[in-house]
């Protein structure tokens, strides 16, 4: 109420047990902010922030410190304040949190913007994908017929092949595998992520 006060919001127009149920804290609402744990008022600075119920919500590191059950929770309360037609600009050091919040994604690299695209646009910047296949057998070196990829490695039963899309699919990798008669008890395959994506860019910038 006090916050809401100092955005001029009338007591009608206030949405004080609303907003602490957003954020988990209904059940604190008589308790003092300075008897709050950490976390707790992490989420209260984000019901504070929504009294005047903002169109752009700037939060700086909202997650900086706190625990994964409570990086979860607070993930939550930024997908629904997103949902509620709220634009959050988010600043993090967490690129996980970057991929799994964000539709339109910055990278600043000392002080300069290096990237600034949508989410999807972003992460297909980097064509290389990797797949790991565990084998049936233990082998001594790599099959013959996999070599024609560009960076294949063995360990143990696991043959790890990374390549690029424009280059290779699973489906010729596999053929190429079938081809020297190895079974296959497994397969994963992985993309780039945002931290490949960071890497990248900066590695580049810092070789410029």
């Amino acid at each position: 109420d006090l916050q809401g006060g100092l955005y001029g919001v009338p007591n009608r127009e206030r949405r004080t047990k609303e907003l602490l149920e957003l954020v988990g804290l209904a059940d604190k609402a008589d308790t003092y902010a300075r008897n709050l744990s950490g976390g707790m008022r992490r989420r209260l600075m984000v019901a504070k922030a929504m009294v005047h119920t903002p169109p752009v919500l700037v939060l700086d590191e909202p997650t900086a410190g706190v625990d994964i059950e409570l990086r979860q929770m607070l993930w939550e309360n930024v997908r629904e304040l997103n949902r509620k037609g709220v634009t959050v600009v988010l600043t993090t050091h967490y690129l996980e949190e970057a991929e799994e919040l964000c539709d339109t994604i910055a990278i600043i690299n000392h002080g300069e913007v290096v990237a600034c695209e949508p989410k999807r646009k972003l992460l297909g910047r980097i064509d290389q994908k990797e797949v790991v296949i565990t084998l049936d057998r233990d082998l001594d070196a790599v099959p013959e017929t996999c070599r024609q990829f560009e960076d294949v490695t063995l360990e143990g039963r696991e043959l790890i092949i990374r390549y690029r899309r424009s280059h290779a699919t699973v489906g010729s990798i596999l053929e190429a595998l079938g081809q020297s008669g190895i079974g296959i008890a497994d397969i994963t395959t992985r993309e780039a992520d945002l931290e490949d994506i960071f890497l990248e860019l900066t590695r580049r910038k810092a070789a410029a």
